[in-house]
């Protein structure tokens, strides 16, 4: 296809090592004692954990853990100045385990504090708990079972604290780590919550249904105190409320709520995503959330917060998205979501007023560059509402262009007002990019999420063809050149796009999709499976009825596999647990054998998504040359 743009030109392109990179910064958090800032930054060719004094700046810092293998996301601090705690996996094999960083001696390798079987992991970290010298830490020593462990830090020696006796039953602790609550999930999907009394009995305080929780109740969490159960519950709304249960009276009061918009519960899905409720490091407390909207809006429930969160506001143009103080409340560390400016780190005193840009994350980009993220609003075909956030290249007249329609995972997560480096990619190489809250998605009310039960492959589908349908009639799309790309659920989408309308897209990449949903269903680790009776067995069906396998498979690509004719690029994972590499193996080895051309990436020292800077390069590279030879996009050349 003919290089688009004669008559205009995009901005400079940069090179995808610039999105691909890992941040010069990130992840910052400030010292219970507020003397000294522990963040991310690269070193031995991975991102590590570093300390430096709070007023020091990075040439003072000292790199504390020493991983060349893989990236380190989450850590924590201790109560003990002495130690730091850290999570790794293998691969992205996601078997976390938790280890202990020396700060008196960083030079030293890190403890393992969780040996463990492989197939167990640590799903769950209380870092300061009541019992000083000791953290909290959820893993499933039992396979099928997630207990509650506490850790001595300094010796290692675990001891179990709660043990479930049900896979879907699950203690909720206040702040002295005592069993406040416990909160079922019934084989019909049923929630029910109890208060434990005092010699350990259950009493029903409530139930709440389960398709519109398909991920289950998010939050769920005691007060500090012991005396309420705080969750997400939608009560007489269409919109999901933060709400406290009074363990006495089974009463329920509204903590948070934003009228016409839901809790966003995307925290709980990974530890790098903003926060859904930001809690005191002092008393424990709630003293915000975050509710989805164009822009996430956040809550404040607090007074002191309220003064600390209006100086913040005032220090960047982006949303909150984490942010730690020290044990008086006084020295904080922000970090903002921006679409143009990812990772912008400031320090902030309290008592002085003072702040301070700690470091940028990605400083060589300039947002002058970046393309500006818009929340849209359309109808689907059945009238449904649909949200979504259109990113149109700088530099040109937005008329006519190649289109990406971007789909997020899950299905039950959404995409969000926030820098995005695929995003930012694809607008640099002059594509328009839509990423639609198709039915299905959270954040958007429990008619928008439950509309999608028995709809995979259908109305969630036809959803996306309406948004691209939309771009088309407002004229940002060439009907003739539209592209459908996602991950995991995503990678699914993007193989029903070829399939059930073969005829529509131009291109399609499938990164880590699921082929073939019985089979994906089969395939995920076993301690999973009690937990999808509100989500895939609930929303999709029970591979082991034969009438509901019989559906499953008539909505699983791997099916209708001869009817793919549109240039085609997947990548996988081999560490894949989720998603495992059959999904991926089977349609290319199905397309290959009838002799249709596709492209296939197989990272071996990858899981459920590139984490490692070279892989994620490789695969931007590879869609950059897919999209452009089939969509029309720019190509810059490859460095040698």
């Amino acid at each position: 296809m003919t290089e688009v743009y004669e008559r205009e030109s995009l901005p400079e392109s940069i090179d995808v090592e610039q999105f691909v990179a890992d941040p010069e910064f990130s992840g910052a958090s400030i010292s219970p004692d507020g003397t000294r800032i522990a963040y991310l930054a690269p070193e031995y060719g991975r991102t590590n954990v570093w300390v430096r004094g709070v007023d020091e700046d990075h040439d003072d810092a000292v790199c504390v853990t020493h991983d060349a293998r893989r990236g380190i996301k989450t850590y924590h601090w201790t109560d003990d100045p002495r130690w730091l705690l850290y999570l790794q996996d293998t691969d992205g094999n996601e078997d976390w385990h938790l280890y202990r960083v020396d700060l008196d001696a960083p030079e030293q390798p890190a403890v393992d504090l969780t040996p463990m079987a492989a197939g167990s992991r640590v799903v769950g970290v209380e870092p300061i708990g009541p019992v000083p010298g000791s953290v909290f830490a959820w893993m499933n020593r039992r396979p099928m079972f997630m207990d509650l462990f506490r850790i001595d830090v300094a010796t290692g020696e675990t001891i179990p604290h709660l043990e479930r006796s049900e896979p879907m039953g699950t203690f909720v602790v206040d702040r002295d780590g005592e069993a406040a609550f416990y909160v079922l999930q019934t084989d019909d999907g049923t929630h029910e919550f109890y208060a434990i009394d005092p010699g350990g009995e259950r009493r029903l305080l409530g139930r709440r249904g389960g398709p519109e929780h398909p991920m289950g109740v998010l939050p769920t969490m005691a007060t500090p105190d012991g005396e309420g159960l705080l969750i997400g519950d939608y009560q007489d709304s269409d919109d999901l409320r933060l709400v406290r249960i009074d363990r006495e009276t089974g009463a329920r009061t509204v903590i948070a709520a934003v009228d016409g918009h839901s809790l966003c519960t995307m925290g709980l899905v990974s530890p790098v995503l903003p926060p859904i409720v930001f809690t005191s490091r002092r008393t424990g407390e709630v003293i915000a959330a975050r509710f989805v909207g164009d822009r996430p809006v956040i809550e404040v429930l607090d007074p002191h917060f309220a003064e600390v969160y209006a100086a913040l506001s005032k220090l960047s143009d982006g949303v909150l998205h984490s942010v730690s103080s020290d044990e008086s409340e006084q020295r904080w560390v922000a970090t903002f979501v921006h679409d143009r400016e990812p990772e912008v780190t400031w320090f902030y005193d309290h008592g002085t007023g003072a702040s301070r840009i700690l470091f940028r994350g990605y400083p060589d980009l300039d947002p002058a560059h970046l393309a500006p993220m818009t929340a849209v609003e359309f109808p689907a075909r059945d009238g449904l509402s649909l949200h979504a956030f259109l990113t149109l290249p700088v530099g040109v007249t937005p008329q006519r262009l190649p289109l990406v329609l971007l789909v997020h995972g899950g299905p039950w997560c959404h995409d969000t007002w926030t820098y995005s480096s695929l995003v930012q990619f694809l607008a640099n190489r002059g594509y328009a990019v839509l990423q639609v809250n198709f039915r299905g998605s959270s954040g958007y009310g429990k008619r928008h999420i439950t509309s999608a039960i028995g709809e995979f492959a259908g109305t969630m589908h036809d959803d996306l063809i309406d948004a691209a349908e939309w771009a088309v009639a407002q004229g940002y799309a060439d009907p003739d050149r539209i592209g459908i790309a996602g991950g995991s659920y995503g990678g699914y989408a993007a193989l029903v796009g070829v399939t059930v309308t073969p005829d529509y897209f131009a291109a399609a990449v499938d990164y880590v999709g699921i082929s073939d949903l019985a089979n994906f269903m089969r395939t995920l680790p076993a301690f999973v499976r009690p937990g999808m009776v509100n989500n895939w067995y609930r929303y999709v069906g029970d591979p082991e009825d034969p009438a509901q396998e019989a559906d499953m498979l008539a909505r699983s690509p791997i099916t209708m596999v001869d009817r793919i004719r549109t240039p085609l690029l997947v990548a996988q994972g081999a560490n894949d647990v989720r998603v495992v590499q059959a999904e991926s193996d089977n349609i290319v080895g199905s397309l290959r054998a009838r002799g249709v051309p596709v492209e296939y990436l197989v990272a071996q020292d990858e899981g459920h998504g590139f984490e490692n800077p070279e892989n994620q390069a490789r695969l931007f590279r590879a869609i950059e040359r897919h999209f452009a030879e089939h969509l029309g996009g720019r190509r810059v050349a490859e460095r040698s």
